[in-house]
């Protein structure tokens, strides 16, 4: 199949915006994998050091520079469902390296914090800025200098992204990522959300509403709506940086610990002395890049990879920009029906067919690069085949993948909507995200008078007043990263549903986040430039006429902005609290939300 043409154009056009920054950083890596195994460069008190905790057997290894050591970066903790059932990966892949004849040592942690956890709480203003702090522990952790190769453990929203993020520093080693899985499905999606919204409007006691959610969040793995958790897997696969079919198998599954023992052997095969060196600075190009968006687009995946995408994309010297996820979206479908854009969940979806049949639906019309490096060989039809358990092994499917459920997964040809899950507005205010996969087609644009908020406590005291009954869009400046960090507005999302079901226009417009979770109410978020930034957002006033069109791509302010008189600046809660005093340094060199929202990049 001929690549789509759109494809072509926008890739050719980020290769040309990158040549410098692309041609510098393969330079780096290059120079870096000739200076040969790591640890001859150690001194024998350093290399002492680095195995005094080893067992005999290991240090003898160690000594020989031949043997390959693979370092274990592990975002394990107990606390969060995600990542505790990497509590015992680390023996499981020691155990696998020593049958290979190799060694492996868990380099070091990451924080993983939980925006599930944070959501409307102080702590979730550190939550954006805990993926820079991830990227440079991935360093730190690699910086030992003891490894030949290295595998990630991590999952969910920030994880994923900072690890990449700090991998690439040191991208002439072969990394894989290994995922723990997502947790069976519990309370239905759909029903959680309706217990959400009875309690917003007061139908629903406390007691409801915890059953409800504890039901839907219930054993080890990640949540299973498609959030940012999930959509991270989704785009391990898409870049080839995930065993293919790895990503949705369950952590008490059989298949989950073979899939790990794989993992070991892959990254080995790919060492420099290996049968194939595969470093993971030349498997994200360019074509992964556009590859990964054109997975985030055709699953309706989490709007947090518009920010995610732009910073890993920059991490490899790649300038990935907004206006090519915008054009991308132009020719790219939306295929699959997940919550929160859809009722079933990311078990469901793996039932179907799951990330292979989306994948060879895509390869099949055009819309991906069919060549790229992966982790297991140079073709992305290696991740559009079925993953079973045969025999204590893995075995990948030669027949052609179909959806066994198009509820769930359409062909190309009859997909949910002609054009991607995501959309990006522009107008006078600046550029906006909008997940219109979530948003049924007579909510994806509004012409509305504004009610201008300055914080999220605000607006619910305004709802539970009985205020908000009017057509509105709700304005929230003041929530970007140079503000406070970027916080998830979800606490709005209840509230907001209510009011939709009321049969009232609404609308929200923020410079803050939303993220995988983004529901049934229009939102136009991450707003760029934002207020704190001097973004024309922190004018607006209430009764402004607002438009927000997602299927047109505007976003316009009916108001004369630039000439009112500069305001206040809107939104800065607390600096102090809960380590947000330790942050400062982060909002005052943090990059735009375009620009990736990152302080190392």
């Amino acid at each position: 199949m001929t690549l789509n043409p759109v494809l072509e154009t926008v890739t050719k056009r980020i290769k040309e915006r990158s040549l410098d920054t692309r041609r510098q950083y393969l330079a780096r890596m290059a120079n870096a994998a000739q200076a040969g195994p790591a640890r001859g460069h150690l001194s024998c008190s350093n290399l002492a050091h680095g195995m005094a905790a080893c067992a005999s057997q290991d240090k003898n290894r160690l000594t020989d520079e031949l043997v390959p050591n693979i370092a274990i970066v592990t975002a394990y903790n107990d606390m969060l469902s995600a990542h505790a059932p990497y509590e015992r990966y680390p023996a499981l892949i020691k155990d696998t390296a020593e049958r290979l004849g190799a060694v492996a040592q868990v380099a070091g942690g990451v924080p993983a914090m939980c925006d599930g956890v944070t959501q409307g709480q102080p702590g979730m203003d550190l939550s954006l800025f805990s993926r820079d702090v991830i990227a440079m522990s991935t360093a730190v952790a690699l910086s030992h200098n003891m490894f030949d190769a290295a595998l990630c453990l991590g999952v969910c929203d920030k994880i994923v992204p900072g690890m990449l993020m700090g991998a690439l520093s040191f991208g002439h080693l072969p990394m894989l990522f290994v995922p723990a899985g997502p947790m069976p499905s519990g309370l239905p999606n759909k029903e959680k959300a309706a217990v959400r919204e009875a309690y917003a409007s007061g139908q629903a006691t406390k007691s409801d509403l915890i059953a409800a959610e504890s039901a839907a969040y219930h054993s080890p793995g990640t949540c299973t709506f498609y959030g940012t958790a999930n959509s991270n897997q989704m785009l391990l696969e898409f870049m080839g940086l995930q065993l293919p079919g790895s990503s949705f198998v369950n952590p008490e599954d059989p298949a989950r610990d073979v899939f790990t023992r794989a993992s070991v052997e892959t990254v080995l095969s790919n060492i420099q002395d290996g049968q194939r060196y595969t470093p993971l600075g030349e498997m994200v190009s360019e074509e992964a890049i556009v590859n990964a968006v054109v997975g985030l687009l055709a699953t309706g995946g989490s709007t947090n990879h518009t920010l995610h995408l732009v910073a890993i994309a920059k991490a490899a010297g790649i300038a990935l920009d907004w206006s090519d996820m915008a054009t991308l979206s132009t020719v790219v479908p939306l295929m699959t029906s997940v919550y929160p854009n859809g009722s079933a969940d990311v078990n469901h979806f793996e039932a179907a067919g799951g990330l292979a049949v989306v994948i060879a639906e895509l390869l099949e019309h055009g819309l991906l690069h069919p060549t790229v490096r992966t982790c297991v060989g140079e073709v992305m039809e290696d991740f559009a085949r079925r993953a079973t358990l045969a025999e204590g092994g893995i075995s990948w499917s030669e027949e052609r993948p179909t959806s066994s459920d198009h509820t769930i997964i359409r062909p190309v040809a009859h997909p949910f909507q002609a054009e991607g899950g995501i959309s990006v507005v522009e107008g006078d205010i600046g550029r906006a995200v909008v997940k219109v996969s979530a948003v049924a087609e007579e909510h994806r644009s509004i012409d509305a008078p504004a009610r201008v908020f300055q914080s999220q406590d605000e607006f619910a005291e305004a709802f539970e007043a009985g205020e908000l009954n009017e057509d509105m869009v709700v304005v929230l400046p003041g929530q970007g990263p140079k503000a406070m960090g970027m916080p998830e507005l979800h606490r709005l999302t209840p509230y907001l549903g209510v009011m939709q079901n009321k049969g009232l226009k609404v609308a929200l417009l923020t410079d803050g986040r939303m993220s995988g979770a983004s529901g049934k109410v229009l939102a136009a978020i991450q707003v760029t430039p934002e207020a704190a930034d001097g973004g024309l957002i922190q004018k607006i006033q209430s009764g402004d006429r607002i438009v927000i069109d997602s299927e047109q791509g505007e976003l316009r302010v009916h108001a004369a902005l630039s000439e009112r008189s500069e305001p206040l600046k809107p939104g800065h809660g607390e600096d102090v609290g809960m380590g947000r005093e330790l942050f400062q340094v982060f909002r005052d060199r943090v990059s735009s939300a375009d620009a990736g929202a990152s302080v190392v990049l």
